[in-house]
């Protein structure tokens, strides 16, 4: 006689619908890379460097990059800064994901009619340099979210950024700060000015058209609203302690509006002519932690 279940339909296709899904993020889990060896090994090669150069082989091109890796004391504050106020100004305070960030991404793309953009956080965007694509797959964006998460278990923040600033993408196959500096300024990472550090950064959201080597209005923009966040250099915005200071016995005074990702809407104000008011964001550097292995 067949065991007929006595749960209603709709239980036994929600506990089957969950049952897979659990399956999918055990599988997806246990697939993913151990990214502990970072701690101490500087990558040779990323997903997307390997990307590049299949492109470049279907075009018929000379796969060729430049990749320099400089160690983290090496690159200018300034660039540090920059990167920090443009792309993830709540570095410091988040493990990996920024919620606060995703809900407004998410709450922006439903009142626009659009689907939700940003929202990635500078771990995660390291995760998918270093072992994904730039695919829009929801699989793609899960796999991201573990190996961020994994990423800020096993590695300093510092190594992090270290990281990051080393092997993202900065132009047609220019890889990392030291890379960038030299193609675009003929100058170390660690002599960039703020105005050049500012320029660099605005070109991170895409690099393959926005190049500081000709930089292009909304490039300029993007340099200008990122220097307001970064303050003035005669008369500096006020510092805002964004990490805690472990001498202090004080609670850090938290980072004012904007912490999000520089935005579409504050260069379509600038281009409609509009008064642009960025609030001043400036990011100190972190607490000295001992310099990673070069």
């Amino acid at each position: 006689m067949a065991f007929v279940s006595s749960a209603p339909r709709p239980l036994r296709i929600l506990t089957g619908v969950a049952g897979v899904g659990f399956g999918v993020i055990s599988y997806v889990y246990l697939m993913l890379p151990d990214v502990r060896p970072l701690a101490t090994d500087n990558p040779t090669s990323t997903a997307f460097m390997r990307m590049r150069e299949h492109e470049a082989d279907a075009e018929g091109l000379k796969p060729k990059y430049v990749y320099r890796w400089v160690a983290y004391s090496r690159i200018s504050p300034s660039l540090k800064r920059a990167v920090l106020v443009a792309e993830d100004s709540a570095f410091w305070d988040h493990e990996g994901i920024d919620v606060e960030e995703i809900r407004r991404a998410i709450h922006d793309g439903f009142s626009k009619g659009q689907a939700p953009r940003g929202a990635s956080t500078i771990t995660q965007q390291l995760a998918k340099n270093l072992y994904l694509s730039p695919s829009y797959d929801p699989l793609r964006k899960l796999k991201e979210l573990i190996i961020a998460r994994r990423l800020e278990v096993a590695l300093s923040k510092t190594r992090i950024l270290e990281l990051y600033l080393n092997v993202i993408e900065w132009g047609d196959r220019v890889w990392g700060a030291e890379a960038a500096a030299r193609t675009y300024f003929g100058i170390p990472a660690s002599s960039l000015s703020r105005q050049q550090s500012a320029l660099l950064a605005g070109a991170i959201i895409n690099p393959r058209l926005l190049t500081p080597a000709r930089p292009t209005r909304r490039l300029l923009r993007r340099q200008q609203i990122i220097l307001a966040r970064m303050g003035s250099g005669d008369q500096p915005a006020p510092r805002v302690a964004i990490s805690p200071d472990p001498e202090s016995d004080t609670e850090p005074e938290p980072a004012p509006a904007p912490r999000f990702p520089l935005s579409v809407d504050e260069e379509e104000a600038q281009e409609g002519g509009e008064e642009l008011e960025v609030p001043a964001e400036p990011v100190p550097d972190p607490p000295a932690e001992q310099s990673p292995p070069a």
